[in-house]
């Protein structure tokens, strides 16, 4: 069986881009030939508001290696990024880690948000962390849910990264027979360290995406962890974040207290950072995620989780065993205060939220993804049978 697996070769952004390449890699160790398809150029140079469909457009530039890809038994790719492939007659998985429409639906205007949020939106605005409240234009985010919707109706399977993800899709009026829930995995480094330091004084960690732009933002629910980590001054705040917002990273660095922030670190190099500290108290605060890379891999080092309900959150926190699920910024900051005052329920939430996580090792990935792969390959063969691979 050969696959063709289409990303963008970034290696920044999203955790799509590590998930490509952890399933490309465990593929391969399963003895499956997988060849990697990259766009090299862009069709068109676009103006800001056509950049939604640009992104799009820059996944045809692959029909130049069409005899290539359509060699292999399955195409599979993130999203819309196989669209160029649906028309022709071998069998296309679309990967569905997150959905634009769950964005639209997720994220309100700024206007729209507790006072408290509000209030710290205008306050990134006048120090000149964000240059405007809202976004000028959603026509990009808009262009690529229409796109999104197009390319999972033409898959011949979709693969959705948690049940929130399924809903976005089912929602849209995707097929729920195509679809099948494949929970992430997070790599096989994330599991090295046999024993957990547990940190007796509290603290309170953030990791991941924070944004760059007021929607991103809003979506990554920073006005949220700035609010929860103003109410606690003198509880130590850690935070390893991603965004190329300098004027940001210099604000949040300046102003929260007690808070030690580092940007863009090589995500090899996180586990090393946290590695000390079990017990503490992870933040998940984004209006919407598809699945959550963070959570998972703040509780494989026994941080313990207080999260909203978004990505794969719904379907593995239960409240008061391995982490807290929260509706609000005021009930976050409850949680907090009761496990700041409360070290042997910490003990017990962090050996908990730890052993969750054995269940998204990349091993239990591959397989579902090589048992879907079988399942299509066969249907194949059976539907095509004067077909040569």
């Amino acid at each position: 069986m050969k696959i063709a697996y289409i990303h963008s070769n970034k290696k920044v952004g999203t955790g799509a881009h590590y998930i490509n390449d952890l399933i490309v890699a465990k593929l391969r160790e399963h003895d499956v030939e997988v060849e990697s398809f990259y766009p090299q150029f862009s069709l068109i140079d676009a103006p800001v508001h056509f950049k939604g469909m640009n992104n799009i457009l820059f996944f045809y530039s692959l029909l130049e290696k069409r005899d290539k890809i359509l060699k292999c038994d399955i195409i599979q790719g993130t999203t819309y990024t196989p669209i160029a492939f649906m028309r022709f007659s071998k069998p296309v998985v679309s990967h569905f880690g997150s959905t634009n429409i769950g964005f639209l639906k997720a994220v309100p205007t700024t206007g729209n948000l507790e006072k408290e949020c509000l209030d710290i939106f205008y306050a990134l605005k006048q120090a000149g962390a964000i240059s405007e409240i809202n976004l000028k234009t959603l026509r990009p985010i808009n262009d690529i849910a229409t796109i999104e919707h197009y390319a999972a109706e033409k898959a011949d399977f979709v693969v959705a990264t948690s049940e929130i993800v399924k809903k976005n899709l089912i929602d849209d009026g995707i097929a729920p027979k195509k679809i099948e829930v494949i929970y992430n995995a997070i790599e096989d480094y994330w599991f090295d360290q046999t024993e957990q330091v547990f940190a007796t004084t509290p603290a309170i960690i953030f990791l991941g995406r924070i944004g760059e732009d007021s929607f991103t933002l809003k979506l990554k629910g920073l006005d949220r962890l700035i609010y929860l980590y103003q109410k606690f001054p003198e509880v130590k705040k850690l935070s390893f974040v991603m965004s190329r917002n300098k004027n940001l990273i210099n604000w949040l660095k300046e102003t929260i207290p007690n808070h030690h922030i580092e940007s863009n670190v090589t995500k090899t190099d996180i586990p090393g950072k946290i590695a000390n500290q079990a017990g503490n108290i992870l933040l998940i605060t984004s209006r919407y995620e598809g699945f959550s890379l963070s959570l998972i891999e703040g509780m494989s080092q026994g941080l313990i989780p207080i999260t909203f309900p978004v990505g794969v959150a719904p379907e593995i926190i239960r409240d008061g065993e391995n982490g807290f699920l929260v509706n609000s910024i005021y009930e976050a900051e409850e949680k907090i205060k009761l496990l700041l005052n409360d070290a042997e329920l910490r003990k017990t939430l962090s050996k908990n939220a730890r052993n969750t996580t054995i269940q998204f090792k990349s091993e239990v990935l591959a397989l579902k993804m090589l048992e879907l792969y079988k399942k299509i390959n066969d249907n194949y063969k059976l539907m095509n049978p004067g077909r040569q691979s």
